[in-house]
């Protein structure tokens, strides 16, 4: 696998100078030997895993001699290349270093469906679509804004509109039978009332006579001249006469 960047990413035939000997490839993380000849850094080792030596001029190279050449890798950054879904029909270009972060919004950019259970590969542009068509799909909120968490087969068959007003149909109803339960108590309690009211005005009616009669037949119990006044002690009895 080439360590360097292929050569039809670029816009324009990038200069020789940036090309790596072992992949032919535009020069990826640039490292300079101490014989100062230039390698992407994984082509180099790669190279040197099974050689010791430089690719060009055979010498014999350390690791710890290797030198990263920051400045060149700048310039190469600055190179206009063309994004890699050109060929899916994007058309942006940008500075090579720049491309990951088109590459991360580009709408041509292939994504997994993260619903479980779906291996599809789709455009990041048609990513939302297909997550609401797919038949491995989640559970989402119901787009009319009922606000029921519904699965792809609950999805197919929903109408909220239908369920609230049944919802709704069923609630008047349990309303209504509370009312009339409410207005039949309220009926008995009244009977219940009246009832009493009438009870205890007999009752007070039938018991006036005897409140007044009261005094007049204690006054007709007392006999004349028998009524005495006890003064400081009791009734001093009278001599008989012989």
């Amino acid at each position: 696998m080439s360590g360097g960047y292929d050569l039809n990413l670029f816009i324009s035939p990038p200069d020789c100078n940036f090309l790596c000997s072992v992949c032919h490839g535009v020069l990826k993380r640039p490292v300079r030997l101490p014989c100062s000849h230039i390698f992407c850094k994984k082509c180099i080792l790669r190279w040197l895993a099974r050689q010791k030596t430089c690719p060009c001029c055979r010498k014999e190279v350390r690791h710890r001699k290797m030198v990263h050449v920051n400045k060149l890798q700048k310039i190469i950054g600055r190179l206009e290349v063309k994004c890699r879904n050109a060929e899916a029909g994007c058309q942006v270009t940008c500075p090579l270093a720049h491309r990951k972060g088109h590459q991360d919004s580009c709408p041509f950019e292939l994504m997994v469906c993260p619903n479980e259970g779906c291996m599809l590969r789709v455009p990041r542009g048609a990513l939302d679509e297909h997550r609401q068509n797919c038949q491995h799909g989640a559970h989402h909120r119901c787009s009319l804004g009922c606000g029921a968490t519904l699965g792809p087969v609950e999805r197919a068959n929903h109408n909220c509109y239908r369920e609230l007003r049944e919802a709704w149909c069923q609630r008047q109803q349990r309303s209504r039978t509370l009312v009339l339960c409410l207005l039949q108590h309220m009926r008995k309690m009244h009977r219940t009332t009246g009832l009493i009211r009438r009870q205890l005005a007999d009752f007070l009616e039938e018991d006036d006579p005897l409140l007044v009669g009261a005094p007049q037949e204690e006054a007709e119990a007392t006999p004349e001249g028998s009524i005495g006044v006890e003064v400081g002690g009791p009734r001093a009895k009278l001599p008989c006469k012989r």
